[in-house]
C-alpha cells in the first residue's frame, strides 16, 4: 500500500472513471465491456457471453452449438501488468487486457490468449522458455469513406501523395512525422518498447520491430500496439490499415515471428557450447515444416491474406527453410550463436498475434518432441517441392484445418470447430459479393 493506503494500481488509475476491459476474439479484435474505475478496483467480476469470442469479422456468429447452446458467460480477468491509462484519450480513461476464463476459473478453450498461455506452459514442462519477437507491417492512409474506392496515401508536405518510391526513406515529406511522434509518445506511456521503425517497400507502408521476450508479453504488445495505432491515427485525421494486402501491385503486410528457446539457465537450446546448431534446432524446423500446412489458416485468416501470399517475393507461401533467404517461409537470420532463431515469415499483419505465436510455437515443439528432421536447406532461387507447398486459398486452408487431427490435439476440438465455423461464415460472406474485376473482365465475355 502507498502512504495514502491505496494500492499501486489504484494510484496509477487515480481519476480514471472508465476502463475498457478487453480480450482478443478469434480475429484478434479487442472485445469486451467498459467498466467504472470504482467497479474495476473493487474487484467486481465482469462477465461476457462466450459467443463473443467467435464473432466473425462482419459481426455475426456461427450456430450456438459452437460456443454452448445456452451461450453462457465467461469471466474477464484483468492481467495486472497490462492495465494502462490511455494517453490518446481526451478524458481520463484506461484499458485492461483480460483473460477470458470459465466461471469456475478454468481456461476457456475459445480464448486465444489462454491457448498461448497453455502453449508456454507446455514448454515450461520441459524446463524451457520460448522467446519470440514480432515484426508488424502496416499502412497509413488518408480516410477512405467509400470502400468502392482504393486506399490513398495522405497528402505529403509538397501537396502530392506518395507514389511508392520511399522504401527505407527517413524523409519527413510524407507529412507523417507529427503522427509518428504521437505514436512514440503513446507507446512510451503504455510501456511499449520499440526496437526499430522503418518505411517499408509499399506505398505509405511502415514496419515496427519489437524487442524479443516472453510470448504472451509480445502478443499483448502487438495487440495493444495495433489498437494504439488506429486510435492515434484517428486523432490525426488518418487511418491505419493492417490488412494483409490493401493495395494492388504493392507488397503486402506481414507479421513475421522470430522464435528461439532457452533453458532454465537462459541458454539458447538451438546452439551448443561450441556455437554449432543443435538437434533441437533441427527438430524445431522439422516441426514447423510438418505443421505449417495444417495451421495456415491461423497465420493467414482472411480471403485477403492469400492476396499477399500469391506474390511470393518476401511473402513466401512455402515451408522451405534457408539461411538468410527471404523467399523461404522459414528463414534463419544471420546472427551469433546466442541469438540463433527461426523466423516464420508466413503470418500476415491481419493474423491474431496470440494464435499465430501459439501455432508457430506448437509446430516447433511438435518437432522437438517427435525428433522430426527438416528437409535440406535451400539457397538462391529455388523451386518449391510439392510436399512443402502450403494452401494457396482460404478455402483450401479451411479444409486443411478442419481435417487436422494435429490441430485438434494441440488446440482442442472446441477451438478448431469454432474457429472453422467462424471462418466458413466469413468466406461465404465474401462469395456473396461480386468484385469489380468480375464485372470489368467477365461481363463482356458473357
Amino acid at each position: 500500500m502507498t502512504s495514502e493506503g491505496r494500492s499501486p494500481l489504484a494510484e496509477r488509475l487515480a481519476g480514471v472513471e472508465e476502463i475498457e476491459c478487453v480480450t482478443p476474439d478469434l480475429n484478434g479484435v479487442p472485445r469486451g465491456k467498459v467498466m467504472t474505475g470504482e467497479g474495476f478496483l473493487s474487484g467486481r467480476r465482469l462477465q461476457l457471453a462466450r459467443g463473443v469470442l467467435l464473432q466473425c469479422i462482419m459481426g455475426g456468429y456461427p450456430p450456438a452449438r459452437f460456443y454452448g447452446s445456452d451461450d453462457g458467460d465467461l469471466a474477464l480477468v484483468a492481467e495486472p501488468t497490462q492495465v494502462h491509462r490511455l494517453p490518446w484519450s481526451d478524458s481520463p480513461r484506461a484499458l485492461a487486457i483480460c483473460d477470458a476464463v470459465e466461471l469456475d476459473g478454468k481456461p476457456s478453450g475459445l480464448s486465444s490468449r489462454g491457448l498461448l498461455k497453455q502453449m508456454v506452459a507446455r514448454y515450461a514442462a520441459h524446463g524451457w522458455k520460448p522467446v519470440v519477437a514480432t515484426e508488424l507491417e502496416f499502412f497509413v492512409f488518408a480516410p477512405n469513406p467509400d470502400p468502392h474506392e482504393p486506399f490513398q496515401p495522405p497528402l505529403g508536405l509538397d501537396g502530392r501523395r506518395e507514389m511508392g518510391h520511399s522504401a527505407f526513406s527517413v524523409s519527413s515529406n510524407n507529412g507523417l512525422r507529427p503522427f509518428f511522434e504521437d505514436v512514440y509518445r503513446c507507446m512510451a506511456a503504455v510501456g511499449l518498447e520499440r526496437d526499430t521503425f522503418m518505411h517499408e517497400m509499399g506505398t505509405s507502408q511502415f514496419e515496427i520491430n519489437f524487442l524479443h521476450g516472453d510470448p504472451v508479453l509480445l502478443a499483448d504488445q502487438t495487440f495493444l500496439f495495433k489498437h494504439l495505432l488506429k486510435e492515434v491515427a484517428l486523432k490525426h485525421g488518418l487511418i491505419v490499415v493492417c490488412m494483409a494486402k490493401p493495395l494492388a501491385h504493392t507488397p503486402g503486410s506481414s507479421m513475421h515471428i522470430h522464435q528461439s528457446v532457452v533453458d532454465g539457465e537462459g541458454r539458447n537450446i538451438f546452439s551448443d557450447a561450441n556455437g554449432e546448431a543443435t538437434p533441437a534446432f533441427r527438430h524445431f524446423i522439422g516441426g514447423q515444416q510438418a505443421c505449417l500446412a495444417d495451421f495456415t489458416l491461423l497465420f493467414a485468416p482472411n480471403v485477403n491474406s492469400f492476396q499477399r501470399l500469391c506474390h511470393p517475393y518476401a511473402s513466401p507461401n512455402n515451408a522451405c527453410w534457408s539461411h538468410d533467404n527471404r523467399a523461404a517461409g522459414l528463414r534463419i537470420p544471420a546472427s551469433p550463436p546466442v541469438a540463433r532463431r527461426v523466423e516464420n515469415r508466413l503470418p500476415g499483419a491481419d493474423a491474431n498475434p496470440y494464435l499465430a505465436i501459439a501455432a508457430s510455437l506448437a509446430a516447433g515443439l511438435h518437432g522437438i518432441e517427435n525428433e522430426l528432421e527438416p528437409s535440406a536447406p535451400i539457397q538462391g532461387e529455388f523451386q518449391v517441392p510439392d510436399e512443402l507447398l502450403l494452401p494457396c486459398t482460404m478455402y483450401d486452408a479451411l479444409q486443411r484445418l478442419k481435417r487436422s487431427e494435429l490441430a485438434r490435439k494441440v488446440f482442442g476440438a472446441e477451438f478448431v470447430d469454432g474457429y472453422a465455423a467462424t471462418k466458413e461464415m466469413e468466406l461465404l460472406s465474401f462469395f456473396d459479393e461480386i468484385t469489380p474485376w468480375e464485372r470489368r473482365v467477365l461481363a463482356a465475355q458473357a
